[in-house]
Order: structure tokens, then C-alpha cells, then sequence
């Protein structure tokens, strides 16, 4: 039976405390209470920071026996990409209370726009997987110029699975796939706000966006397609303003189960 896991990318933000969280509810207990909604979450404060594994293993704790948690990739890696191979041995031995606790999903890695198709960067993807030991890596690139056979070709020589996302139709971004190249599939859905992408006043403008059930009936198919390819595969909503992406994700998960794709439950 495949697997599927649908959840958010975050859970804490001061907005969902009166869009999704009950009343009164610690903020030391918001995440027991999101894992018994969705089998998974994905992680991005380590985008941030370089967290100690202790903070890791208490959220290990609050939750189930099958929840899986999928971490975002430090910005040294993917943005700056000035991260040392120390830092890199630091963010994965931060990780080690999720390995050992079987929730270890993959980490994300969310490239920026300016990260473009080149020799130089594959060699770079290749240096990211030499250095990441045996934990499953995805990678998202924002630039269309990815989306080539060759990109494919060498992500399936890493063992690294590509990301497939939902977002806006400008030029330059990745349009809807149904792309796997390694044994997870992963899909993130970011809004389709085209006139707060690229400036928006305020950076939550960029997802308040909230999903259509007619939206997401589109991206069936293309879940069908990525699940029978892959032993597992991770969706993630981003338009996280006002918990649009706890309303979104339901609406997926009863499309998903009401298709004959089996997900993973709690």
C-alpha cells in the first residue's frame, strides 16, 4: 500500500490561532493538537537556524507513532550556498531525534529564482548529496530553466527526488508536473497569487491564496501518477495566511481518499 502524507509547510503562526487552533490552546501544544488533523508537517524554521537536536526530539515526543516530519534546508545551503561542510555535518546530526524516532521525511531543498540551470550547479547538487549521508533530499527549483531532461537524468543518478509545485502561471516559474526522480515523491501547492508574487507589500500577500476543490480536482491525476512511481509521497500547502493551507489540505485529503489513493493514517 502507498503511502501519502498531507500537511502544511509550518504549523505555528499567530493567524491560525483563531483559524484553526482552538481557543486557549497553548502555543507548547499546537502541535499535538496538528497531528491529529494531518500525518505530516513540514518543518521551516531550519531555514532559519540551525536548531539544537534536543528542540527536535520534544517534538518527536508530541506526536504520533506514523508522523513523519519533513525539514527545509538551511538557506546556506540552498540560497547564500555558503554553507561548509561543518555546518552541514551540524544541520544533519541536529536531525538525529527524528532518524531514530522513524519520522525523518525528506529534506526540502527550496532553491531561489537566481539558482538557474547550469554544469555549475549540478556539480553543486552533487556536492549537496555527497554531503548529506543517507537522508532522503528533495529538491525545488523556482527557475523554469530546470525543467529539462537533463535535470531529470541527474537527479535520478543522486537519488534525489524533484519537486513538483502548484503556483502562480508567470514567466519563469515551473509550471503543474508530475515529476519523480528518486524513491519520494513531493509536491508543494504555494497559492496562485500572480499579483503579489514577485513584490508584495507584505510577505504573507505572497500566499494568501485560498485552493478551489475545482483547483485541486486537477491535481489528482498528477498525485495518482507520482504515487505509483514512488515508495512514498509528500504534499505540503503554503498559503499558510489565515490557515488557508489547513482549509486546502482537508479539501486534498478527501479528493485523495475519495480517488482510490491510499494515504497513510495516524
Amino acid at each position: 500500500m502507498h503511502n501519502i502524507f498531507v500537511g502544511t509547510s509550518g504549523y505555528s503562526y499567530d493567524d491560525w490561532n483563531i483559524n484553526f487552533y482552538p481557543a486557549g490552546l497553548e502555543k507548547k501544544e499546537q502541535l499535538k493538537y496538528y497531528s491529529t488533523v494531518f500525518n505530516t508537517v513540514e518543518i521551516n524554521f531550519t531555514y532559519y537556524t540551525l536548531p539544537y537536536p534536543r528542540i527536535f526530539k520534544n517534538m518527536a515526543e508530541k506526536v504520533g507513532k506514523d508522523f513523519i516530519f519533513s525539514v527545509k534546508a538551511h538557506s546556506g545551503v540552498t540560497h547564500t550556498r555558503d554553507s561548509k561542510i561543518e555546518d552541514v555535518k551540524k544541520f544533519v546530526f541536529s536531525l538525529q531525534p527524528f532518524v531514530e524516532e522513524n519520522k525523518m521525511g525528506p529534506i526540502l531543498l527550496q532553491f531561489p529564482w537566481a539558482f538557474k540551470f547550469s554544469e555549475k550547479n549540478l556539480d553543486y547538487l552533487s556536492w549537496i548529496r555527497a554531503n548529506f549521508g543517507d537522508l532522503e533530499l528533495c529538491t525545488e527549483f523556482r527557475n523554469n530553466s530546470w525543467l529539462r531532461e537533463e535535470t531529470i537524468e541527474h537527479l535520478r543518478e543522486l537519488n534525489m527526488g524533484f519537486c513538483n509545485v502548484d503556483e502562480p502561471g508567470l514567466k519563469g516559474l515551473l509550471p503543474p508536473t508530475s515529476i519523480y526522480t528518486g524513491e519520494t515523491g513531493y509536491i508543494r501547492f504555494h497559492g496562485r497569487n500572480s499579483l503579489n508574487w514577485w513584490k508584495p507589500e507584505h510577505s504573507y500577500q505572497r500566499y494568501d491564496y485560498l485552493y478551489t476543490r475545482e483547483e485541486l480536482i486537477e491535481w489528482v491525476p498528477r498525485i495518482r501518477e507520482v504515487a505509483a512511481n514512488t515508495k512514498k509521497t509528500h504534499i505540503y500547502f503554503n498559503n499558510h495566511y489565515k490557515a488557508q493551507a489547513v482549509r486546502s489540505a482537508k479539501i486534498l485529503q478527501e479528493l485523495i481518499e475519495g480517488n482510490d489513493i491510499s494515504t497513510s493514517q495516524n
